[in-house]
């Protein structure tokens, strides 16, 4: 069995701009807001099943094209490439620590934009490896009301500083905070537990700050784990997913779902 994929069927395309920056935003479905941040390589078959499972449990699911060809599927060059040119753009600021990136003003813009336009209390934003940090990112805006971090890679886990660094700023983080302890934000982050790209420093630093307000799924990737994930695993909502009850990401990506339900609904 494999992973779940998809292709671009269904969605419509517009640009959207916002932060100073304009990139097309693929959107679907009815329903409270997702924001789905795709992984690198872009929006990869893997990240539309994602998004049309979102769909297919009622939520209205809007997906920005900040890398990568929309609907290309995977492979080792595209990935590289797209790795390559992620890393040096200014607005995601890849390397940098206690950091702005200038691409969750652009998120911010977006959460608010489809929250005017669909029903709920708010919307949720799902970041993933080189985009898992913004989602945390965007809940310094009111209108995100569920920001799932999925393996956030982000800055580059290279030192210990990189390592602990929870990819926004300390002024951003310091926001998310006070809306969790005051205004009943909760967030979400997943990992596998062998994942050098996530640090495990980097949730315990997000959990220091911010409690009892931050679920951890951490699955275990360890030698003979029971879900048979190898030590590369590293895309828990897409890549290793397959729709088994009781398949540790599979029932990850169910508890993401419940979360996005619970939170907006």
């Amino acid at each position: 069995m494999t992973a779940p994929q998809a292709d671009l069927s269904g969605w419509s395309v517009a640009p959207f701009s916002g932060g100073g920056y304009t990139h097309d935003v693929y959107r679907k479905g009815g329903g409270p807001g997702v924001v789905l941040i795709p992984e690198i390589p872009g929006i990869h078959p893997g990240v539309l099943a994602l998004g049309n499972h979102l769909v297919d449990n009622g939520f209205t699911v809007a997906m920005p094209s900040l890398f990568g060809e929309p609907g290309k599927p995977k492979t080792v060059g595209y990935i590289a490439s797209s790795i390559s040119r992620a890393c040096v753009a200014r607005e995601f600021a890849a390397f940098a620590t206690n950091k702005q990136r200038p691409v969750s003003m652009f998120l911010r813009a977006l959460a608010r934009d489809l929250n005017a336009s669909t029903p709920g209390k708010g919307v949720g934003v799902i970041g993933q490896c080189f985009t898992g940090g913004f989602a945390l990112a965007a809940a310094v805006d009111d209108a995100v009301l569920a920001p799932v971090l999925s393996q956030p890679s982000v800055p580059l886990p290279l030192g210990r500083a990189r390592r602990r660094d929870p990819g926004l700023s300390e002024a951003e983080l310091a926001t998310v905070a006070d809306r969790c302890a005051n205004d009943g934000l909760c967030a979400m982050g997943l990992r596998f537990s062998e994942d050098s790209a996530v640090p495990r420093e980097r949730f315990a630093a997000l959990k220091e700050r911010l409690g009892n307000a931050f679920e951890v799924i951490e699955i275990d990737s360890s030698p003979g784990n029971v879900g048979g994930f190898g030590k590369m695993a590293h895309s828990v909502l897409t890549d290793e997913v397959r729709e088994v009850d009781g398949q540790p990401a599979y029932e990850a990506r169910k508890r993401v779902v419940e979360f996005l339900t619970q939170r907006l609904a």
